[in-house]
């Protein structure tokens, strides 16, 4: 595997556990446990999709 992969393979499983958690938040009612997984859901989906925009970017060119 490329190191690019590996990357976006660790960004992957970070996000879904990020999602995994907030279920359990909610679960747990925990408001504060929730709204940070939300935040970490958004960040690593967002530095995903910008590091792919980067990666991609800098192939073509």
């Amino acid at each position: 595997m490329k190191v690019e992969n590996i990357i976006f393979l660790v960004i992957a499983v970070l996000t879904t556990f990020s999602i995994a958690l907030l279920g359990v938040a909610i679960g747990q009612n925990s408001w504060l446990i929730a709204i940070i997984a939300i935040v970490a859901v958004f960040f690593l989906m967002g530095f995903g999709f910008s590091l792919k925009k980067k990666f991609r970017e800098r192939n073509n060119a």
